[in-house]
């Protein structure tokens, strides 16, 4: 077994200490229990493989072939795992906005990292369009996780390795509520999505997004929502990616910076999961969905990514400093019904 056959096959738990008193129970998917401790190592899977059986990659070419990708760094960490393994040259373009500790970890990984200057969609300044300019100028290989239609497969299955969707389904034995996540590239949602709803047509599909974020709005109305600031990373977005697709989605749920890093101490000190900020916003709103008295079964989230990614941040950093000085505990989230 190589790094590539350690990814998925994640344990998927019960969450008893913060769904407590909730009428249906709440399952959490423990994707950052995955070799680069994100649900994007799947994706980055995906997208490497089929690139392999296009031609497009040749694993261990001499010299070694690129691959360059716009990323807030969960994606840009699992491409460089199998980068490592596969005999790759890997470029990773991250948001300025980023913490420090994934570029960090990425050169650590033997990535080469350029920070992209904080620039909306349509600036050429922007990290992902950085990434396509640079891939297109030098014969890269773009991996293009927003677009690329792999990235979905690495959620929906069939192509010959363990996705999420039939994992959740088969652990879960086919009983399932509801499934709630958040969308960065929109491959998660969308094909976890589209393979319960055809499994299981009574089910709800429900976006996590932060407030802040275009894409809720979107979701719950057909019109991309204003721009605004968040500081939760790898998720939300001013425009829709194409991997993004709203037909298997019932409704969004919106999430605030303050309730989402609540959450994630709870989730630290209470259930012993050790996850980042999106994996907050996932559960906040998933627990606001178990609060609902017409679901066909338990409510289903995704722990996203690992916590240890996220030190230097200036809310981690709150958190030790609450420590040092003897304060526990944040106020405990409590869910909306």
């Amino acid at each position: 077994m190589d790094v590539i056959e350690a990814i998925g096959n994640t344990p998927l738990i019960e969450l008893k200490s913060v769904s407590k008193g909730l009428p249906n129970k709440v399952f959490i998917k423990c994707e950052h229990m995955n070799p680069g401790g994100s649900v994007k190592d799947r994706t980055a899977r995906a997208i490497i493989l089929d690139a392999e059986a296009r031609g497009v990659l040749v694993p261990h070419a001499n010299p070694k072939m690129t691959i360059i990708e716009g990323t807030a760094g969960n994606t840009g960490m699992g491409l460089a795992l199998l980068a490592v393994s596969r005999g790759y040259r890997c470029i990773c373009v991250l948001p300025e906005r980023v913490a420090t500790d994934k570029r960090t970890a990425l050169r650590q990984l033997g990535a080469e990292v350029y920070v992209a200057k904080a620039a909306g969609i349509k600036s050429p300044d922007n990290f992902r369009n950085v990434a396509a300019r640079l891939a297109d100028e030098n014969g890269w290989f773009l991996t293009n996780q927003f677009h690329n239609p792999a990235n979905i497969d690495a959620h929906y299955g069939g192509k010959g390795y363990s996705a999420t969707g039939p994992e959740i389904f088969e652990q879960m034995a086919g009983k399932i509520g509801a499934f709630v996540s958040s969308a960065g590239t929109g491959g998660t949602i969308t094909g976890v999505g589209k393979l319960l709803k055809e499994r299981l047509p009574h089910v709800k599909i429900v976006m996590a997004d932060p407030i802040g974020s275009g894409l809720g709005e979107w979701v719950n109305t057909g019109t991309i929502g204003p721009d605004g600031p968040f500081v939760i990373e790898g998720i939300g977005s001013a425009s829709v990616p194409t991997n993004l697709h709203r037909e298997p989605l019932d409704y969004a749920e919106k999430v605030a910076d303050a309730e989402s890093l609540a959450m994630v101490e709870r989730l630290v000190k209470e259930e012993g999961l050790t996850v980042g900020g999106s994996t907050g916003v996932n559960v906040v709103a998933a627990l606001r969905v178990a609060a609902r008295t017409d679901l066909d079964g338990p409510v289903v989230t995704i722990a996203a990514d690992l916590w240890d990614r996220y030190r230097s941040t200036a809310w981690m950093k709150a958190w030790e400093e609450r420590e040092a000085k003897g304060v526990v505990f944040m106020q405990p989230a409590q869910p909306k019904t």
